[in-house]
């Protein structure tokens, strides 16, 4: 029997305001932090990277800063054990992102949608409203609108990397993200293993299979990669960068070549992955000596080869918000921790 056939396919979205509604950041005051601390001192203390003590201070006399439901503008306010904190950071401009997805298949229970490249699946860094997920929100919320529809609540199972476009499944019921879910993580709960299976998909109720433009000629007609994914520090990135390593987490891809194209010096591949690691394609290939072609990151051996500045944290973005604009300001801000400790040591004489 022939499966039935998709609906038409149709595009959604709606562009971009030209400004985000900013974000909120909360915190609980604790009884080690509450010993004659000011808001001010205790937002320059904890987060250090986002701005000099000046920089806090102005977002505090702003009425930015919430202490228990009330704004305050006295940066020398003195703060209890168990208080409420709520620094809300100001509205600014997202880089510039494409909002239009093309539906591919919709039914009750998911969404299948065409990603593009340049569009980040889930609020993070600089991203925290221009993703596909707001979109998604936004198309449904109008939908259920206009038409009294059932509240549905659409949420992608999957992610694809900001750069990489391809068919994303979002799940519009919470049975479907369930199944769905599990159905993703069947293949990585089989990685490092000995069940798992060579011919990756063969068994499987849901496969990833993708195509990359990897640099070099890859010689090998097919090529099983089983290197482990793990996480390093690295300038910019607060969590980490996930690259090549035997710490990792196991991971498992299956390269196919598809066409060599010797003139250019290129191959493009067909990679089955098994596992689901962040950047999984992109250190893969490197690791084998034959990174994606423009891959301003990674290197053979699936190590950073510099500082990306795609990868940085939204230091731009807070500069508008007494954040730090420049290396200069790293200077400033150590000023600030000997002019605080200068007062320290005059009100204890």
């Amino acid at each position: 029997m022939s499966p039935p056939p998709s609906p038409p396919q149709h595009r959604i979205g709606l562009p971009w305001p030209e400004l985000n509604d900013g974000l909120q950041y909360k915190d609980v005051v604790s009884s080690s932090e509450s010993e004659l601390t000011t808001v001010s001192e205790f937002y320059f203390t904890k987060y250090k990277s986002s701005a000099p003590l000046l920089g806090w201070i102005q977002r505090i006399q702003n009425g930015q800063i919430q202490i228990d439901g009330e704004a305050v503008k006295d940066p020398n306010t003195v703060l209890r054990s168990g208080s409420k904190l709520v620094y809300h950071r100001l509205p600014w401009k997202e880089p510039d992102t494409p909002y239009s997805l093309d539906i591919l298949y919709e039914d009750d229970d998911l969404i299948a949608l065409n990603k593009p490249s340049g569009l980040q699946v889930l609020p993070g860094g600089l991203f925290q409203q221009r993703t596909l997920l707001t979109q998604l929100q936004w198309w449904f919320g109008k939908k259920d609108t206009s038409t009294g529809a059932r509240e549905l609540h659409p949420v992608p199972v999957h992610r694809l990397g900001r750069g990489t476009s391809g068919i994303l499944l979002c799940a519009k019921t919470k049975l479907a993200k369930t199944k769905l879910a599990a159905y993703f993580a069947e293949g990585t709960s089989l990685v490092g293993s000995s069940n798992l299976d060579q011919d990756c998909g063969t068994g499987r109720k849901l496969s990833k299979i993708y195509r990359a433009l990897a640099d070099g000629l890859v010689e090998e007609d097919e090529v099983v990669i089983q290197q482990p994914i793990g996480v390093v520090r690295y300038p910019g990135v607060a969590k980490g960068l996930y690259v090549a390593s035997p710490e990792g987490k196991s991971a498992f891809s299956k390269v196919v070549v598809l066409e060599r194209d010797r003139k250019k010096n290129c191959t493009l591949v067909k990679v089955e992955i098994q596992s689901g690691r962040p950047h999984q394609i992109r250190i893969h290939l490197a690791y084998i000596g034959h990174p994606l072609v423009g891959d301003p990151l990674y290197v053979a051996g699936g190590q950073p080869k510099c500082f990306d500045t795609d990868l940085v944290d939204d230091a731009a973005a807070f500069a508008e918000d007494g954040g730090y604009r420049s290396q200069i300001s790293l200077f400033l801000g150590i000023v600030d921790i000997i002019c605080m400790l200068i007062k320290w040591s005059y009100l204890t004489c």
